[in-house]
């Protein structure tokens, strides 16, 4: 029984060590935090701020093939995913009825022309027997309504003989540009609509060019102003890890829509000679370079404060500065900015040690009257409430 109670009262020592152990490592990382957090070391950085959007990837140019005329699918020497050049055959039909006719036709065009002839000869003789008078006007007239309606005939076969020609000619599809073979919804021996009919026709195959795509990306109205056509953007594809390349604003929407609740513009950016590994359907995210400094002094947006000068209306940014032993502070001119840092163009130096927190508030009451301070604060003072700068700035 006592070696029980021994080794209970042992656990318990080693738990409540334990708790305790673990309690003053909690507080020690906290205070750690507690002070990274609370000031900030000036240094030299580049800052790239841009815009960001996301949008799908899709094909710049994209036909749904289709059938001009009726007919039966004869030949389909294309499947999905196939290169064709610009000219190659996508599909013929069975054209042995319009071949049929094609012939038909020709005959009566030559029967036609045999008709003319002949009518042209009986004319010209009559026209000599009217002259000398052997013949009356009558029987004339007569002859020459007969050449009239021969050359009539002989046009109007004509004309059909040139439209089963012409159907005949669009019983062969040619891809009309360099492409990729998408979709391919029918097979050989399907019986198909041309264009003219029901529903605009049988959709035989979708094509696209897949060399140069375009992603529909919608921008917020906030940051729309910045695109420009023409300009050179960053797109990274999720699907691709570590995948980056270029693209260029090619339009802009003239006027707003509403998407997931946020009102912005469709922009649409083309990309040329994409790699192969990219596809339609594929979500990219878009970054629009804006505004970008290299080797600059940078402060945190957290240590730079803002307040509008009474008198001159105008708005001043300042930092709390460590300078022997005691917070000063110090009025700044910033430059460019992105979502994290600021480029200080007047007021700070690299190696600096600014206050994340705002001593506004323990200033003597006659010393925020005056003005900017002179003595400043000390570091043992109380911290007051932050009114650090929020958002992403641009040059100021």
């Amino acid at each position: 029984m006592k070696l029980l109670t021994t080794f209970l009262l042992l656990g318990g020592i080693l738990s409540g060590g334990l708790y305790y152990w673990k309690q003053k490592s909690t507080e020690a990382l906290s205070t750690v935090a507690v002070r990274k957090a609370d000031t900030a070391i000036i240094e030299t950085r580049n800052i790239r701020f841009a815009v960001n959007a996301a949008g799908d990837i899709g094909p710049a140019e994209q036909v749904s093939v289709r059938p001009e005329v009726n007919g039966k699918i004869e030949e389909l020497p294309v499947d999905v995913g196939d290169s064709v050049k610009l000219g190659q055959m996508l599909f013929k039909l069975d054209d042995r009825e319009l071949q049929t006719q094609r012939q038909q036709e020709e005959k009566s065009v030559e029967r036609s022309r045999l008709q003319l002839t002949q009518a042209e000869r009986d004319f010209k003789r009559s026209e000599e027997l009217f002259q000398n008078k052997l013949i009356a006007q009558e029987l004339f007239e007569d002859v020459k309504t007969k050449l009239d309606l021969a050359k009539n005939e002989l046009a109007l076969r004509q004309k059909s003989f040139d439209l089963i020609s012409d159907r005949l000619l669009k019983t062969v599809v040619a891809a009309p540009f360099d492409a990729t073979v998408l979709t391919r919804p029918i097979s050989v021996g399907q019986a198909v609509s041309g264009s003219g009919g029901f529903n605009s026709g049988t959709e035989i195959l979708t094509i696209a060019n897949l060399n140069d795509l375009i992603i529909s990306a919608h921008v917020n109205q906030a940051d729309v102003t910045r695109l420009q056509i023409g300009q050179q953007v960053d797109v990274m594809i999720e699907a691709i890890q570590g995948f980056k390349i270029t693209g260029k604003v090619e339009r802009v929407a003239p006027q707003s829509t509403l998407k997931n609740n946020i009102r912005g513009f469709g922009a649409r950016i083309i990309l040329k000679d994409v790699d192969k590994k990219v596809r339609p359907g594929m979500t990219a995210n878009i970054s629009i370079p804006v505004a970008s400094v290299d080797n600059v002094v940078a402060a945190p947006l957290a240590g730079i404060f803002t307040e509008t000068n009474q008198e001159t209306r105008q708005i001043e940014r300042y930092v709390w500065l460590k300078k022997d032993g005691i917070w000063e502070r110090q009025p700044i001119r910033i430059g460019v900015s992105d979502y994290f840092f600021a480029e200080v163009i007047k007021g700070l130096a690299a190696g600096d040690e600014i206050s994340l927190e705002d001593h506004s508030k323990d200033l003597p009451a006659a010393t925020k009257k005056g003005g900017t301070p002179t003595n400043g604060v000390k570091l043992g003072a109380k911290l007051g409430a932050s009114k650090g700068v929020t958002g992403a700035a641009v040059v100021h």
